[in-house]
């Protein structure tokens, strides 16, 4: 745990929060914010600031997790239609609390005040910049 977290703070009961599942491994609670009605945040219980410092076993347990408590969102609300889950990871990445988390955002329709943007760039690069790339990310899975 790390004392100046607000999430290790609400793990531990210091802050409350409207808890949907808890368990050994994560906590599920509401997001504060509401992006829709029923955003919810799972977190791991073990203190870690971001995907980057999870190892296969914090892995496996954390996003075993994540289905059954997306159904339980999407089966509490007949007006769900889908769901963004997202990690956000650095700064740069939109991620404001450095205790690594989820977002399950229910989409209820095309307007319901929630979007991301993904823009196709697929014209800026050639064939020999993407087999450059993925060359770059396959030479670092150190497996």
């Amino acid at each position: 745990m790390d004392e100046n977290c607000v999430f290790c703070k609400i793990i531990t009961g210091d802050i409350p929060s409207y808890t949907v599942y808890e368990d050994d491994v994560v906590k599920a609670f509401l997001d504060i914010s509401q992006g829709t009605p029923g955003h919810t945040l799972v977190i791991p219980k073990k203190h870690v600031p971001d995907i980057f410092s999870y190892d296969p076993q914090l892995a496996s347990d954390v996003f075993s997790r994540i289905p059954k408590i997306a159904r339980a969102i999407r089966d509490s609300n007949p007006d769900i239609k889908g769901m963004n889950i997202i990690n956000n990871n650095g700064k740069i990445a939109y991620q404001s609390v450095f205790h690594s988390h989820f977002h399950l955002v229910p989409r209820y329709t095309d307007h319901d005040d929630f979007g991301m943007r993904f823009v196709d760039n697929s014209s800026h690069y050639d064939e020999a910049q993407l087999t450059k790339i993925q060359n770059q990310i396959k030479d670092n899975l150190g497996e």
